[in-house]
């Protein structure tokens, strides 16, 4: 191999490393829930349920790639503020 071949592949190599490095990081979405029902409410919980399956066949699994922080503010006004900021 000349020199010149030698330099320019591994000039290639150096310059696509931080790209291939950059692309395996993985990135964790944050998606904020609020509920204005108690935790306990079945009708709550079932929404809550269908959104995450929706989620997940779309292609985001919690802890993996989306990290859901739920809140219930069980219909308490001032929960449902204080979460909202």
């Amino acid at each position: 191999m000349r020199r010149r071949d030698f330099i320019t592949a591994i000039g290639g190599v150096a310059t696509a490393w931080p790209l291939a490095a950059h692309a395996q990081q993985a990135q964790v979405r944050r998606i904020a829930v609020l509920m204005n029902v108690g935790e306990s409410d079945a009708e709550g919980q079932a929404r809550l349920t269908a959104f995450v399956q929706r989620l997940r066949e779309l292609g985001w699994t919690h802890g993996r790639n989306v990290q859901l922080d739920v809140r219930w503010s069980a219909g308490n006004d001032e929960s449902y503020r204080h979460y909202a900021n």
